[in-house]
């Protein structure tokens, strides 16, 4: 019959001359123990697992390795949260390496559909550069998550110092002359995103909770997760409708085109949020709430738009700053698209170099604020056009563009 046998290698060297010395078998370790040692090695490596594709190659320098991510916000432990929205959760973290302060975003992404397009824009709009944006550093995606990296904002969401929290209690209040300031650099960057950089960015998630503040307390647009690139010249491709309630644009969510008008829509709620210390819609009861835009536009047709300010305040505030800010919120607030003004109107708005127009055109309907006399609005901002020497810089109508421009 064969012969059957068993070979074992009990020592060996790489001494040319050397002698190998006797391999102790009761010290190598029990078959069980290596099991356990390779189950935990793949365990590990799993955990740490990440999604690669080779179009990624051109990003590598903005990608970021996930044990890095991991360690740095102590794996994402409870303790290094910073915020929760409905579409991820931020974290605080400290990078292994360079030690350098990030705010690390989790985004759920179940479908692989669009994310080579989704992770061209995220690695565009990193190359975004202005001093009311927050930094976007890079990503990382695993599988069906995709993890942002931002620049670390010391003093946070500005929310905090509007609203209230769990404990009841603001953070402290923001004076006027603060919240003025930041309202003005937020206008600044997102005038940056609309005209000024190389293509047009469409934010479509502007509200207090994505403006986050400095050390020096200057407010900085952040969470691009949201946004969308196109350009200049071109016409937004239609997409799901994503935002905040409240904060929405009608014809975004009548179209699901995102455009700078709807960005300027949610700026228009953004302004009255800032003043008034209420969000869009305020819960007050059970089964009751406020619609903030409402609200402003009673205390203006009351005569006393003033009154809708934020009762924090106290008295330490300028009245004709206050008055501005609500009364461009409600213009930026209008439900059609080609009366809102441009970026670049409210930031001269905002600087006092362009008039505020008369508001006396505008009513509330069941769709919000609008013309009330369509015809009256008509002539009256036509009899401006031919004087204007403001003339208008993007997408407003002609009945808008003399209005806005000015008025005088």
């Amino acid at each position: 019959g064969s012969i059957l046998t068993s070979h074992y290698v009990l020592g060996w060297s790489f001494k040319v001359n050397g002698q190998a010395q006797n391999l102790k078998i009761s010290e190598l370790p029990k078959l069980p123990t290596l099991a356990i040692g390779i189950f935990h090695f793949i365990k590990r490596k799993k955990k740490f697992s990440e999604l690669h594709e080779d179009w990624e190659k051109d990003y590598g320098t903005q990608r970021f390795k996930y044990k890095d991510l991991y360690f740095a916000t102590n794996g994402f432990k409870e303790k290094e949260l910073l915020g929760t929205g409905g579409f991820g959760r931020v974290y605080k973290g400290v990078m292994p390496n360079s030690k350098l302060e990030v705010a690390v975003k989790r985004v759920s992404h179940e479908s692989r559909q669009g994310m080579k397009e989704f992770v061209a824009e995220i690695v565009s709009i990193g190359r975004l550069r202005h001093r009311n944006l927050v930094p976007l550093l890079g990503y990382c995606r695993r599988k069906n998550e995709l993890l942002l990296v931002y620049d670390y904002m010391a003093n946070g969401s500005l929310d905090k110092y509007l609203h209230k929290h769990n404990k009841g209690q603001r953070l402290f209040t923001l004076n006027w002359s603060q919240r003025f300031r930041i309202i003005k650099g937020v206008a600044s960057g997102l005038f940056y995103l609309h005209e000024e950089w190389e293509q047009v960015v469409v934010h479509r998630d502007i509200k207090a909770s994505n403006v986050l503040l400095d050390s020096e307390l200057n407010g900085r647009l952040g969470d691009f997760g949201l946004s969308r690139l196109y350009d200049h010249g071109t016409d937004p491709q239609t997409t799901h409708v994503v935002g905040t309630l409240g904060y929405l644009a009608p014809e975004h969510t009548r179209t699901g085109k995102a455009t700078t008008s709807s960005d300027v829509y949610s700026f228009g709620a953004f302004l009255l949020e800032v003043v008034c210390g209420k969000r869009p819609i305020e819960q007050i009861r059970e089964c009751e709430s406020v619609i903030l835009v409402d609200y402003v536009y009673d205390c203006w047709k009351r005569g006393d738009i003033v009154e809708a300010k934020d009762v924090n305040l106290g008295v330490d505030y300028i009245v004709e700053e206050v008055e501005l800010v609500l009364k461009l919120g409600l213009l930026c607030s209008h439900c059609e698209a080609l009366a809102r003004p441009s970026m670049r109107q409210v930031l001269r708005y905002l600087e006092r170099d362009l008039a505020l127009p008369d508001l006396s055109f505008l009513s509330l309907s069941s769709m919000g604020l609008t013309s009330g006399q369509c015809e009256n609005f008509q002539d009256f901002g036509m009899s401006y056009a031919s004087s204007s020497m403001d003339r208008p810089f993007s997408h407003t109508s002609s009945i808008a563009e003399s209005l806005l421009s000015g008025g005088r």
